[in-house]
């Protein structure tokens, strides 16, 4: 829980305005971003929170969004299943004061033949990663997959039992890991993932079933991270690894095998990470998809070290606090590992919603990738939702045309929110007032600490903010893109932040 920050002594009480460094000390022309992104690892806590923390002995607190741009989508029309990155987007992503990408690979993309990997599409996450990199942003690599894979969409002429309808396809696997007899129907009723040809497909990876070259499919599955790891653990700005997203392991024997899943794919990322002379990442686990929407159910325990990171997706509605609880009590199963919402959204018109998750996330100190930057109008999910559906995302996309109309200002600036970035030692709470303006932070740096405290602060937003503090020296502002500020300070001991438009 927050604490309450009292300011004993005033350190600063100056506009942020006038509080800007010289242009020497800001970012470049480049856009570039002012400082290092040091190598994070994770420290648990079993008695009160664990935390992300960068090499430099900072908390760090993730919050940013989810990149598809290199997914494989299941094609269902003419219009692109994604949406081109642009440099606006960078742009967007950038003034908002976002520090993390979650972005998107597919194995089949990864893998097209069992143990031939498509390294011209593993160089294109790293120009991705160089680029978010530039801008200040670190990126979690998203092992990505919706209802198994692509190759599972109804055939031609697909026949189903009644109360059921064709599936179409989405996205994850190759076909030659889609273990599915010809006799098994692709049907499905509401949810994606209750179809007999994904769980069947689910099945087979479970129980490590051979594939075309007699590998079991979960053994390759572990491998292809490993190789994974160690082309891209060389840039210290990849968080980490997220081994598989939203898994549908629903019995007993299931929920072991992805247990083994955790274990086996760790072992091989630390094995890829070994062979590229690079320190531990983070890797990510989920529980299994249902927690997506009832907000509880951890995954059996698993052979694990320290730099693991729990990673539930946040859909529940209402947004309330349990679900929040619940993460970070079964956290405490994993040797109290840090806490990382992976996804989490609404509607684009449903500001309040993403008003009151983002408030909770303060409250529970936990980081968070927004699903999703921009949403492709031949996107599974659009064609699913049909014709008068709305992309979810920071642009209203007009999928007649497949015209990007405008971004959503109103939610972008929602999104835009004051929070600590780096904060050296421990962090003890943050709180922002997006109606105010007003922000506060407090925390306790180690004894002669000399690492600085980083503030995103939304500038553009509150532009006659000011700030006070105590405990803080060389305490200034820098201007970042998208006329925010950076609040930079040294912490000594104790220190307490407020920022406000109407600071006394």
């Amino acid at each position: 829980m927050p604490a309450r920050f009292p300011i004993a002594v005033l350190a600063a009480a100056v506009t942020l305005a006038a509080a800007v460094a010289p242009a020497s000390a800001g970012p470049k022309s480049s856009g570039r971003f002012p400082e290092t992104l040091p190598a994070l690892h994770a420290e648990p806590d079993p008695a009160d929170r664990g935390r992300i923390v960068d090499a430099r002995g900072r908390e760090v607190l993730l919050r940013g969004i989810n990149v598809d741009v290199l997914a494989d989508l299941w094609r269902s029309s003419e219009l692109p299943t994604v949406q081109p990155f642009l440099p606006g987007d960078l742009a967007l992503l950038r003034g908002m004061g976002f520090n993390v990408v979650r972005l998107q690979l597919s194995w089949s993309r990864i893998e097209p033949r069992p143990g031939a990997y498509d390294e011209a599409y593993l160089a294109e996450a790293e120009r991705y990663i160089r680029t978010f990199r530039g801008a200040g942003m670190y990126t979690i690599v998203d092992l990505h997959q919706d209802a198994w894979g692509a190759s599972l969409a109804a055939r031609p002429g697909e026949q189903c039992p009644p109360g059921l309808q064709p599936a179409i396809g989405w996205d994850g696997a190759p076909a030659w890991a889609t273990l599915v007899a010809d006799a098994v129907p692709r049907c499905f009723s509401q949810a994606r993932e209750i179809n007999p040809a994904v769980e069947a497909a689910w099945a087979a990876l479970w129980d490590d079933a051979p594939g075309p070259d007699t590998f079991g499919i979960r053994t390759r599955y572990a491998s292809m991270l490993g190789h994974v790891a160690r082309r891209l653990s060389a840039h210290d700005s990849v968080a980490g690894y997220d081994v598989i997203n939203e898994p549908a392991a629903f019995t007993p024997e299931h929920r072991a095998a992805l247990a083994d899943l955790y274990s086996s794919a760790l072992r091989e990322i630390r094995a890829g990470e070994r062979l590229a002379k690079a320190p531990p990442r983070l890797v990510l686990f989920q529980p299994d998809v249902r927690w997506s929407f009832r907000g509880r159910g951890a995954p059996p325990d698993f052979a694990r070290d320290r730099d693991v990171v729990y990673a539930p997706h946040a859909y529940a509605r209402p947004v309330g606090r349990s679900s929040f609880q619940v993460a970070r009590d079964e956290a405490r199963q994993f040797g109290g590992a840090p806490v990382f919402i992976g996804e989490w959204g609404t509607e684009p018109d449903r500001g309040a919603e993403f008003s009151a998750h983002q408030d909770l996330q303060d409250t529970f100190a936990v980081g968070s990738a927004l699903w999703t930057w921009r949403e492709g109008c031949g996107s599974p999910r659009m064609f699913a939702a049909g014709p008068s559906a709305k992309p979810w995302g920071l642009y209203d996309v007009d999928c007649r045309w497949n015209a990007t109309v405008n971004v959503r200002d109103r939610l972008a600036r929602r999104l835009t929110r004051a929070y600590v970035r780096a904060a050296p030692g421990r962090l003890h709470g943050q709180r922002y007032a997006a109606s105010s303006g007003r922000f506060s932070a407090a925390g306790e740096a180690p004894a002669g600490n000399e690492q600085t405290l980083l503030v995103f602060y939304p500038g553009s937003k509150h532009p006659e903010a000011r700030f006070r503090a105590r405990g803080l020296t060389n305490l200034h502002a820098v201007r970042t893109p998208g006329e925010g500020r950076f609040v930079v300070a040294i912490p000594r001991g104790v220190w307490s932040l407020e920022i406000g438009p109407r600071l006394r």
